[in-house]
């Protein structure tokens, strides 16, 4: 992905989902103009889940997901549907794609994605080799109370309905929630503090700090940026308090005992959290670190794959922030990436990172997981204000 790139955690994510050779890839290269997925005649070409980024017009940057088939067989088959299940929860629109009389399986999903609330565009494909797809179409629209799209990938008049009917399916509002919200207008003076530490390499920023900078910059703010050891001089440099600082959240304290009264305070991982997913949940959740014992479990949840660090926030600093209050005995797990257990009972509190690398789709479908299970979920920069007796006056 180039520097100009909308990163694909900002993209709506637009999942094909279909048993094997049921025309998922050729739809997808129909649809594009590109030879954007394998095609081929032999089933199950598509293993792992293809993640295409796209520019499409009346819809805007969005992510295609071309995934292995929901009926694969064998054991690397289960290992391929699995992965195909960690698609669908990152999935913004379903495409569902029907291909002959058996459709149970695709039922299922069906049922799936309406209970996950994705809206889902059904259709019945390969409408030019499939012998009474009329009736066909009339049955699924009988079991699923929707009208079903019968196409065919060569005709450029069915894509073009297709394309039609997914832009009808994207969410009016999607893409108008900005990272600082509310917080911000015109003209206020906003001043970041970033340690430049280990998890910032070397000439580059991180990227929650990237995509803040830029909402504020949208918001025609007026952006300073200074090191944690910097903060009181910046203070003194500038003409009057900020409006607004942002942080780091390792720095939290620090920064809310040497900050101008009257300047609101914020981090990068509590502006995410309201950005990607519920605050009020991980808020009410924080409070669950105080009936920690030594006996207790707590899951870290981090959404990069990167290697571990030397003062890593989530694998080290967390961590050593809660047995330096609860006690040496705490159990803290750490997870990555999609790695993120189906069954949290053992658990008696999460701590999810900014997910700045995922979509909110997919944070929402942890989230909801979590209160499924009635296990408390919190956020890194939401727990750290916590643990650091200030949650109750940041900004978010």
């Amino acid at each position: 992905m180039s520097l100009n790139e909308t990163p694909s955690a900002n993209r709506i994510h637009i999942g094909f989902y279909g048993k094997r050779n049921s025309g998922k890839s050729s739809l997808i290269n129909a649809f594009t103009g590109q030879q954007v997925a394998i095609v081929s005649d032999v089933a199950g070409t598509t293993t792992d889940p293809v993640y295409k980024p796209m520019e499409v017009h009346g819809i805007g940057p969005c992510v295609f997901i071309d995934t292995a088939g929901v009926d694969d067989v064998g054991e690397l088959g289960k290992m391929r549907v699995e992965k195909t299940e960690k698609a669908a929860e990152k999935t913004d629109i379903a495409v569902l794609l029907f291909s002959g009389e058996e459709y149970q399986a695709e039922l299922e999903w069906f049922h799936y994605f309406k209970e996950k609330h994705t809206p889902i565009l059904c259709v019945l494909s390969k409408a030019d080799t499939l012998t009474g797809s009329d009736a066909i179409a009339a049955q699924l629209k009988e079991e699923t109370k929707q009208e079903i799209l019968v196409i065919s990938s060569k005709s450029k008049e069915d894509i073009e309905k297709f394309k039609e009917e997914l832009i009808r399916l994207v969410p009016d509002d999607y893409g108008e929630e900005t990272i600082t919200g509310a917080l911000v207008e015109e003209g206020d003076l906003v001043l970041l503090v970033m340690p430049q530490d280990i998890q910032a390499p070397k000439g580059r920023l991180i990227l929650p700090q990237v995509q803040t900078i830029r909402d504020l910059l949208d918001h025609k703010c007026l952006v300073m940026s200074c090191t944690t050891d910097k903060l009181e001089d910046t203070l003194a440099a500038l003409a009057r308090p900020p409006k607004l600082i942002i942080t780091d959240s390792q720095v939290f304290r620090t920064v809310y005992d040497k900050k101008p009264q009257e300047s609101l305070l914020t981090s990068f991982s509590v502006l995410f959290a309201e950005y990607k997913g519920d605050f009020a949940y991980y808020k009410e959740s924080a409070a669950a670190i105080s009936s920690l014992t030594e006996e207790s479990k707590v899951l870290i949840a981090e959404c990069c794959t990167h290697a571990p660090l030397k003062e890593d926030i989530g694998r080290e600093k967390i961590p050593d922030m809660l047995r330096k209050r609860i006690g040496a005995g705490l159990t803290v797990d750490i997870v990555s990436g999609t790695d993120f257990p189906k069954d949290l009972s053992n658990y008696d509190l999460i701590i999810q990172c900014g997910a700045c690398m995922f979509n909110k789709k997919y944070v929402m479908t942890r989230i909801e997981r979590a209160k499924e299970q009635k296990v408390p979920m919190s956020n890194y920069g939401v727990a750290i204000a916590y643990l650091s007796g200030i949650l109750d006056k940041i900004s978010y």
